[in-house]
This record gives structure tokens, sequence and C-alpha cells, in this order.
């Protein structure tokens, strides 16, 4: 019961702050998922609540979303995330926590990279960029710092960004949970455990949007390195603390 107090507690927190920057929910919540329920329950629960969690954002900022955006990064983004998942189901407990703990190491200077850079891209590269993050999201559980980039090189920003970028990571979530239920890495206790952790980032999302436009980007960039240093050097500590 104490398990499920914590998740939701994390998930609340994590919902609203992935609510304001569109990223950081699953960074936040995958390491508490892993040490509760190990590795591999923990990457088909994450998916199974990060649908929820994208789901709330749509909603939030449905007349937002920016639809050929959208289309461009899924059409190529979809079958890839669910490569990426069947990839993963083959992989060794402790590969599965130093992959994505080194990946969220990794994500820290390669965020900076990116935004040093005046790109701008077309929807071509959204296209490109959505096989490329896909598969990685089918492995390493969350590509937001990835992902959010690339669409605020698109040019979306605020509500807009949001929402498209919501809608286009559902439909690699989704193809990923359906990959995870169909080779029995997804089932129905499994199911409901995302569900609870879904629940929770959902309401934070909704908490979320009445601070869209009084966020400090500049402070909240530090957060995240924070988090994503923190959560990378968790998962890395319990692959090589595992019996």
């Amino acid at each position: 019961m104490l398990a499920y107090l914590f998740v939701l507690a994390v998930g609340l927190v994590a919902g609203t702050i992935s609510g304001i920057v569109g990223t950081g929910s699953s960074i936040m919540l995958i390491p508490v998922l892993v040490y509760e329920f190990g590795p591999k329950e923990a990457v088909p629960i994450m998916a199974v609540a990060a649908v929820m969690a994208n789901l709330s954002r749509i909603v939030a900022w449905w007349r937002e979303v920016d639809w050929r955006a959208c289309a461009a990064y899924s059409v190529t983004g979809v079958p890839a995330a669910a490569l990426g998942a069947r990839t993963l189901l083959v992989l060794p407990s402790r590969a599965v926590d130093i992959a994505i703990g080194l990946f969220l190491l990794a994500m820290v200077p390669a965020r900076h990279w990116l935004t040093k850079r005046d790109i701008k891209i077309t929807l071509w590269h959204l296209a490109l960029g959505g096989a490329v993050i896909g598969y990685l999201t089918g492995i390493v559980v969350s590509t937001g710092p990835l992902s959010v980039p690339l669409f605020l090189f698109y040019g979306l920003t605020r509500g807009a960004f949001l929402a498209t970028e919501a809608a286009s990571s559902l439909g690699l979530y989704l193809s990923k949970s359906v990959t995870f239920e169909r080779f029995g890495a997804l089932d129905m206790a499994v199911f409901l455990k995302g569900l609870i952790a879904g629940s929770s980032l959902m309401f934070g999302a909704f908490i979320a949007k009445r601070f869209v436009l009084k966020l400090d980007p500049n402070a909240f960039r530090l957060v995240m390195d924070g988090i994503m240093l923190l959560a990378g050097l968790s998962m890395l500590w319990n692959a090589t603390h595992a019996t």
C-alpha cells in the first residue's frame, strides 16, 4: 500500500512538472517504479502511465495541436517505437537499468548542445526525428529531452508545443504498450499499476496548465538537469547493486 502511495505522490509532482515544460514525468517516475516493481515491470507500467499523461495534456490544450507536425512525427515514430519495445524485451534487466541510466545522464549535455544552436526544421526533419526518437522511446522509457527541442526548433511554443508534443508522443507510447501486451509483458496486474501511476500524472497535468505562462524557462532548465542527473545516477546505482 505504501508503495502505491509513494508512486502516486511522485507521479503528481512529475505530472505537474511535465505539464509545464512538456517532459520530465518519466524521468522522475521511472526510478521509483524500478525500485518498487523492478525494471522489467517498470517500463510497461510507465508506458501505460505515459499514454494517460499525454492524453491529459492533449485535452488541456486541444485547440493548440499542430496536426501536420504531429502526423509527420508519428508516421515514422509509431512503428519505430514498436521495434524499440521489442528490442527492450530481449535485454536483461541489469542492461535495461544501465541503458536508461546512461541515456538520462547523456541527455544533460545533449540538451545543452541542441539548445545553443539556432536550428530551423521542416516536416521532413520531424519525420526523420520521429524514426530515431521513436526507436529510442521503445527502449529507454523517455526521450523527452530529445523530442522537446525538436518541436521547439519547428517553431512551436507554449500551448501549441505542449499539445503537439503530447499528441505525437501518444502514438509512440500506444505502439509501445501494444507491443508489450502482444509479447506478454503487459498483463492485467501491470496494466492496473500503470493506471494508478497514470492517474496521478493526469491530475498533475491539469494543475500545471495555470502555471505555463508564468514559467521561468532558465530556472526550469536547471531543475530538469538536476532531475535527469539524479534519475540517471539512481538507475546506475540500482544496476550495480542488484543481487
